[in-house]
């Protein structure tokens, strides 16, 4: 005889309203099919456990930030339902039951009611612009309005999936210098609070005048114990952070933070590049979906991160709204490489804009990809030679003393 499980589902009737209860069977697509056999649209279907938990289990705390990965899969998922045939709340409803991010599973439960009210899925996304950016509600509005929602999202979806791992790759360029200037001031530290001070009555004993390197090596160890030391090194960095963060968070600060990324000696030939693949995927992203191009161009500005491509984007803005080409303001700043210009152009000629701009954003990905890969290979032998010159060059200054002294009874 065939044992049977008992399972606790979640349904919604015909008139739209959350059901729950529980059903013996052999399994979750036989209880599936009972549940639309008799009517209801299945939600969530978990397997009761003998101690009464279901196998589906949530941990508090966890899920409390939406990632550009968890919006990625979540559209990526809302795309392929809508292609199926599922009604829009309906595939909202299970998503809502099924996405792991705890936050996300909350807003996408909140736009469902918002949507069952009769609000358009566009404007009921436009109120968590904490989650949705601008670029996503546009293009989900273009979708509407031209009824291939389900394509825009599959688009919006590879676009976040790209972004994601473009991130990663900026990440991966600037982990190896971070950790090892954070070991580099760590043990500069250990050093002069720790090991400096045992010399000290060493120096003394031994008399006669110091080496400069070695009385500059025990100021600095003398300033890093005392209570000025520990105010300069623990609450200044602090300070500076906030004032930092106040200075980004202001218009001319961050334009004026975004022109010296571009302007740094080692990186800013990739920062430039990342805010390039931004630029093109972004505007070519919402070219294809519909959206208008002044209202792209602006939307663009927005999302492009950087305030220098930014601004450029804008005076394209004005110059298209008066008429003009795309490529003829671009050629105008210098931000923009001539092979840019000169694509955009030929896209205006051949009506093709947002294919070419695909075209730039996956050659500046294998930039960025090229140039990731040289940075690692060139930070890992320049920052073991940086740590190690300060590590040697504070082992030499206090042994100068020592080797002078032997010298003299040599």
């Amino acid at each position: 005889m065939a044992t049977t499980t008992t399972f606790q589902y979640q349904v919604r009737d015909k008139q739209g309203k959350l059901v729950t209860g529980e059903l013996e069977a052999d399994s979750s697509s036989a209880v599936a099919s009972k549940l639309r056999q008799l009517g209801y649209a299945p939600v969530s279907i978990e397997e009761k456990r003998s101690d009464g938990m279901q196998t589906a289990i949530r941990i508090p705390g966890f899920g409390g930030k939406v990632k550009l990965k968890d919006l990625a899969i979540f559209s990526r998922q809302f795309a392929t339902m809508i292609n199926s045939g599922l009604s829009l709340i309906r595939a909202l409803s299970i998503l809502a039951e099924q996405t792991e991010n705890q936050k996300l599973s909350e807003t996408v439960d909140e736009i469902r009611n918002t949507v069952e009210s009769g609000t358009a899925l566009s404007v009921a996304l436009a109120e968590h612009d904490e989650i949705f950016p601008k670029l996503y509600v546009a293009m989900v509005r273009a979708g509407e309005t031209a009824g291939m929602l389900d394509q825009v999202l599959l688009n919006v979806a590879e676009s976040l999936e790209k972004d994601v791992r473009l991130r990663g790759q900026i990440k991966s360029a600037m982990t190896y210098p971070v950790i090892v200037f954070i070991m580099a001031i760590g043990l500069t530290a250990a050093m002069l609070v720790f090991i400096v001070p045992t010399f000290v009555t060493l120096f003394e004993d031994l008399g006669g005048d110091l080496p400069l390197p070695t009385k500059v090596l025990m100021m600095a160890s003398n300033f890093m114990t005392s209570w000025m030391g520990l105010i300069t090194f623990i609450i200044g960095p602090i300070g500076l952070w906030q004032a930092f963060k106040a200075y980004r968070k202001t218009e001319k600060g961050r334009f004026q933070l975004d022109v010296l990324k571009l302007k740094l000696p080692v990186f800013g030939n990739l920062f430039h590049k990342i805010a390039l693949t931004r630029f093109s995927r972004n505007l070519s992203t919402l070219m294809r979906a519909g959206v208008p191009i002044l209202q792209a161009l602006e939307i663009t500005a927005e999302t492009v991160n950087n305030g220098v491509i930014g601004s450029a984007v804008k005076d394209v803005q004005d110059s298209v709204r008066t008429g003009e080409t795309i490529a003829s303001p671009l050629s105008k700043h210098d931000v923009f490489p001539p092979m840019v210009v000169q694509m955009i152009a030929v896209g205006e000629e051949t009506g093709a804009v947002d294919t070419m701009l695909e075209k730039i954003a996956e050659f500046y990905d294998q930039e960025v990809e090229a140039t990731t890969e040289a940075l690692t290979s060139l930070m890992e032998p320049l920052m073991i030679a940086v740590l190690g010159g300060i590590v040697g060059s504070m082992v030499i200054a206090l042994y100068m003393p020592i080797f002078k002294v032997i010298e003299l009874v040599e």
